[in-house]
């Protein structure tokens, strides 16, 4: 009767159950790339759901043994787990098996406060039936598992792997997973990092409990046993290492759906290749350390020791190894180099210590030009004759593990963006050196002078103008005087040197500065403005001075592919983007990109004979062709004529071929084109370059826009990023070759002047649009002669 009475008193307080399949756990937000792979995870409840068949079975028998070992065969409320649960109690004054099952606790966790009353009790006992008649055991455990609270921030099994071990849940060992197992009970009392000992404590009785069940036999038993507590703190374990990519999809969530962006489970799919990625930020990191190599060394980045002259260490003083291992240790990587005291400097050898307290030797008995000073940007000192001339006991320099060298952080910083040309998809993005010692993305906001590497937009003007590869423009100096002729400007072309009249094409691939400055002046400043508006630049932003014809217009990685992806892809502008999607915790897309692709000449044959065929020529786009997703599209703009866009890529295949580009002939591909670009100074470094499928943009500068060095150009300093991020890109594209457009015609030329030549010798091919052909050398020379004896006869009658 008395249970009855509080059945009905307490049945109509209880929540309602119809939507427990859909608890709305605080899930943090997570980003991946588009293989799928985890860059990154943003909520202050560190959750990583997981669903019951990827649960290992050592996890389910180490949680039963520790919570509830029946729980498969009871019906919500295990009497007899209560029963012992008091004994342990009488016997020992504490619990170690706990008298609430597993579903009581489900019930507890989502419906329930955690006071210890009575009424509560109950309400928990009935919650459980009810919770037993609604979801499957597996589905139980599974809500369990996901929802428990395991101290350190972790909620879940996963996350709590990650945070206490930096793996996922299926990478721990049995003493790992007694371990978690142990912390339900007592997040804070056994935790392995603020507790150890009680912890460790709680996993062994757990292990024995395993034993005692059959769940593992004696010798697994006695390996977890004898292992230590190897717990400590971890972030949050990714797939790829790519922060700027992750925080660019973090503030895109924050922006779109507020504050609950970190807590609603939203997994939002990126565009970045996880392979690509790592080999561009390791390209970034690569060149910076090896434009760093060229500048000198600049000393310790701080020291532990607190000797100076004015006072000296005492004769017997030596190094606290321990405590200098434990400060290093909190000191963080960067760019991969790992940070190490100097113990001692013995007869050419250097004694380290690291963060872990591995003690290292190097030699450099043989060799210390690598420590030769820094002075200037173009200058270093002589070569150091001891150690004792550049390091000091206590100096903290960091160790590139690979090359077992003493290396340091460089102070330069670059971008790398890579596109795809077919629809703007960003396929890797690196901001900088390391996003942990800057989070400015350089790739985004870094708004630089592009220098020469802007040269083959206003080239594009002018071919689309009606000049040609073959136009003749005078490289000699320029004098431009301002409006009221205070400020005079003298350009000049790298080296001080003039070439005369030069074809476009020779002028380009040199990178001839008068000639750029001087078909902006042929063409117009503002009709210029407003063709390389066509690129995606603002018109209103870009400067209406003829020195944009040099790259004065300062603008970001992004926009610089953004502007070659025209230039890759036969002349259709596509905007650059990261988020390709974004699903909610059920899995259902709430938001996707629009997709905007090219559809170039192949594509519109194909269309063509599609309609021939009676098909269904709307539903054709370059998806249907080399973009395989499934996804609805729309045609990207054409915004450059096909034939002007073919001889200009044509061009950049040469500043690769003969120009200065050079250096990326190492790749052995003749489908790459590009473009170096150097800001007076040098401040800033560029290359610009692409394949159909595939275009990158890499800055070089220091962020206070010091100098680079007198020798530093971007074919030294940028160029080789390039490189080496395009031969993985490239690994796997065959080469493309490009088809002549309709209306393209290839005839000989005399490189001396530009016009069509007979003689096969001393002539070159070149590619014209069919209407602007020159005339022959021989028709010119003709008109000549004509012309003069025409006005010959001019005089004479003027004479008479």
């Amino acid at each position: 009767m008395t249970a009855a009475g509080i059945y009905l008193y307490l049945s109509p307080k209880l929540p309602p159950l119809q939507e427990l399949n859909d608890i709305q756990m605080q899930t943090p937000l997570m980003v991946y790339s588009r293989d799928n792979k985890l860059i990154g995870v943003f909520g202050q409840q560190k959750r990583i759901p997981i669903l019951a068949e990827d649960i290992p079975e050592v996890v389910v028998k180490a949680f039963l043994a520790a919570e509830d070992d029946r729980f498969f065969e009871h019906s919500g409320v295990d009497y007899r787990g209560i029963a012992r649960a008091v004994l342990q109690l009488a016997s020992t004054g504490e619990i170690q098996g706990g008298g609430s099952t597993i579903t009581m606790q489900v019930a507890r966790n989502i419906y329930l406060h955690r006071g210890q009353t009575f009424t509560r009790k109950f309400s928990e006992i009935l919650l459980s039936y009810q919770i037993e008649q609604q979801l499957s055991k597996d589905e139980i455990f599974q809500l369990y598992v996901n929802k428990i609270f395991l101290g350190k921030r972790a909620y879940g099994i996963e996350a709590a792997a990650e945070v206490y071990y930096g793996k996922h849940i299926e990478e721990l060992n049995l003493a790992q997973v007694a371990m978690i197992a142990g912390l339900p009970k007592g997040p804070s009392i056994f935790n392995p990092i603020v507790n150890p000992e009680r912890a460790l404590i709680r996993r062994d009785w757990i292990l024995g409990r395993m034993l005692e069940l059959d769940y593992i036999n004696a010798t697994a038993y006695n390996e977890a046993i004898a292992q230590p507590v190897t717990a400590s703190i971890h972030d949050v374990v990714v797939d790829v290492q790519a922060p700027y990519i992750a925080e660019i999809a973090r503030q895109f969530a924050e922006e779109t759906y507020g504050s609950s962006y970190q807590s609603s489970g939203y997994r939002i799919y990126t565009t970045i290749d996880s392979e690509l990625q790592q080999v561009a930020q390791q390209s970034v990191i690569d060149g910076l350390d090896e434009f760093d190599s060229r500048k000198g060394y600049r000393g310790p980045e701080t020291s532990f020791n607190q000797w100076s002259p004015d006072n000296p260490a005492p004769a017997d003083w030596e190094p606290n190894s321990e405590l200098w291992a434990a400060q290093l240790a909190d000191m963080r990587q960067v760019g991969g180099k790992i940070p190490a005291a100097i113990l001692s400097l013995d007869d050419g050898t250097i004694n380290l210590i690291t963060g872990s307290g591995e003690q290292i030797a190097l030699d450099y008995r043989d060799d210390l030009s690598d420590f030769r000073r820094y002075i200037s940007e173009d200058l270093r000192g002589n070569t150091p004759v001891s150690l004792a001339e550049v390091f000091a006991v206590g100096d903290v320099v960091r160790l590139n593990e690979a090359q077992n060298a003493i290396v340091q952080i460089p102070d330069a910083q670059a971008a790398l963006v890579s596109i795809s040309p077919n629809d703007g998809s960003v396929r890797a993005l690196v901001g900088g050196y390391d996003y942990f010692l800057s989070k400015f993305n350089r790739a985004l906001e870094a708004v630089r002078q592009p220098g020469s590497s802007f040269k083959p937009l206003i080239y594009t003007a002018a071919l689309e103008s009606g000049m040609t590869a073959a136009t003749m423009i005078n490289d000699s100096p320029v004098v431009i005087a301002d409006v009221g002729g205070e400020n005079i400007w003298r350009p000049t072309n790298d080296g001080g040197r003039f070439s005369g009249p030069i074809r476009l094409r020779e002028a380009l691939y040199r990178s001839r500065n008068m000639v750029s400055i001087r078909l902006v002046q042929q063409m117009g400043v503002n009709p210029t403005r407003s063709f390389l508006a066509r690129f995606g630049f603002e018109r209103r932003d870009l400067p209406a001075v003829a020195s944009i014809a040099l790259g004065s217009y300062a603008t970001t990685p992004l926009k610089m592919a953004e502007s070659y992806a025209v230039l890759a892809n036969g002349g259709y502008h596509v905007q650059p983007f990261v988020i390709d999607r974004i699903e909610d915790r059920s899995g259902r897309t709430i938001f996707e990109h629009p997709r905007v692709v090219v559809c170039d000449t192949e594509c519109e044959r194909q269309r063509v004979q599609a309609q021939s065929t009676e098909e269904d020529v709307e539903a054709l786009s370059l998806s249907d062709f080399s973009i395989d997703d499934g996804k609805v599209s729309t045609d990207a703009p054409r915004v450059v004529d096909e034939r002007a866009n073919f001889i200009l890529d044509s061009i950049l295949k040469d500043v690769i071929q003969r120009g200065t580009g050079r250096r990326a002939r190492v790749l052995e591909r003749p489908d790459i084109g590009g473009k170096t670009g150097t800001t007076n100074g040098p401040v800033d470094a560029w290359f610009s370059g692409y394949q159909r499928n595939v275009t990158t943009s890499v800055w070089v500068g220091y962020d206070s826009a010091q100098k680079l060095g007198s020798n530093e150009y971007g074919g030294s300093a940028a160029l080789p990023i390039w490189i080496n991020y395009m031969r993985a890109a490239l690994q796997d594209e065959p080469v493309y070759e490009r088809s002549i457009p309709d209306g393209v015609v290839s005839v000989r030329i005399n490189p001396e002047n530009g016009l069509r030549s007979h003689d096969n010798q001393n002539s070159v091919q070149e590619y014209f649009r069919r209407e602007f052909l020159p005339e022959y050398e021989s028709n010119a020379i003709q008109d000549i002669y004509q012309s003069d004896e025409t006005q010959q006869s001019r005089d004479l009658e003027d004479i008479f």
